[in-house]
């Protein structure tokens, strides 16, 4: 399942591409096709009496003109900690642990009825040492509608039924008193995803943005929403903060439902 999403992944980039690649070839050089795109990067790192480092990485491509309405994007998420932990020996020692790794990736291909309508194949992969699912993957097919766009506001939405697996962490096991990691069996079953997303230009140099996502089934609601403030410091340059929120209405024993991530990035756009 995770070889024939991430191939989807691929096929539908590569079909958009070629299939705009007349479009964008006769639009001229200041509009691109409608094409935009941009990258964060956010690092952390905390030395003396306690020891971490945080790294998170984003790269998103979005498209819309007349005919497409198109999104890519790539996010990882890297954390160590210095954690107190007690040896074989009963001592007390620190110890430089990986704390989180997580990365994700997805695209949405939309193809517009007119100016509002627009049908669109998504996929999604999210893989997770740390969540409550060591692995997701997500393909669907809905109806998207354009309901508010001027100067300073954009406001869509997206519906439509998908098919998910996914893998819950794993689970620990004493086995003559040692914990042993069980491997838990892989999950599918049919959803319904919703999407929505907003956009707010506050002034020249200060934006908004909100999406939410739901990827609804029987045995598993996935819940995630991403909020972020941008302030434009150069034409390319931007400082953003984000949040963002995650939750899984059913996890293994001794997870947490909900796992938030704070960040401040740097942004180029191009």
């Amino acid at each position: 399942m995770k070889k024939t999403l991430i191939a989807g992944l691929l096929l539908a980039a590569l079909a958009s591409f070629a299939v705009q690649a007349q479009d964008t070839t006769a639009s001229t050089a200041s509009n691109n096709g409608g094409w935009t795109g941009s990258g964060e990067f956010g690092f952390a790192s905390a030395t003396g009496n306690t020891r971490s480092q945080n790294i998170n990485a984003k790269l998103g491509l979005s498209q819309e003109n007349d005919q497409w309405k198109n999104n890519f994007f790539l996010d990882a998420l890297r954390a160590k900690s210095q954690l107190k932990v007690v040896d074989a020996a009963g001592n007390t020692v620190n110890d430089y642990n990986t704390t989180a790794n997580r990365y994700d990736g997805g695209a949405s291909v939309g193809y517009k009825f007119d100016q509002r309508s627009y049908i669109v194949g998504a996929a999604r992969y999210d893989h997770d040492e740390f969540g409550a699912n060591l692995w997701q993957g997500v393909i669907s097919l809905g109806y998207g509608y354009i309901a508010l766009k001027d100067e300073r506001n954009e406001l869509s939405f997206e519906i439509g039924p998908g098919y998910k697996e996914y893998r819950p962490a794993n689970v620990d096991v004493v086995v003559g008193d040692v914990l042993v990691p069980q491997q838990q069996s892989t999950q599918n079953e049919v959803v319904a995803r919703g999407l929505v997303n907003y956009k707010l230009k506050i002034t020249d140099n200060t934006s908004f943005e909100d999406t939410f996502l739901m990827e609804a089934g029987s045995k598993n609601t996935y819940l995630q929403n991403d909020a972020g403030l941008a302030v434009t410091m150069t034409k390319k340059l931007a400082l953003k903060v984000g949040f963002q929120v995650r939750h899984n209405s059913n996890v293994v024993v001794g997870l947490k439902k909900t796992d938030t991530l704070a960040t401040t990035n740097l942004v180029y756009s191009f």
